[in-house]
């Protein structure tokens, strides 16, 4: 799980366990997501890059941009 990117479909912050969709085995899922730090706050639609995983599906996120060529 760590170093795949998402979509937060459901907002994350400081006190709130949000969620991101993955694309996993040819088909998207939903995990539980907490900020990588924890005074953050990502919002619906931010592409996040995995930091840290906890089984069976929680997520520890930050934001992430695509690298400019």
């Amino acid at each position: 799980m760590i170093g795949r990117t998402g979509r937060v479909t459901g907002r994350i912050g400081p006190g709130l366990i949000g969620e991101v969709m993955l694309e996993i085995r040819g088909g998207s899922e939903a995990y539980y997501a907490k900020p990588a730090e924890r005074a953050a706050t990502i919002e619906v639609d931010t592409r996040v890059l995995v930091v840290d995983f906890e089984p069976p599906r929680m997520l520890y996120v930050e934001p992430w941009e695509l690298p400019a060529f």
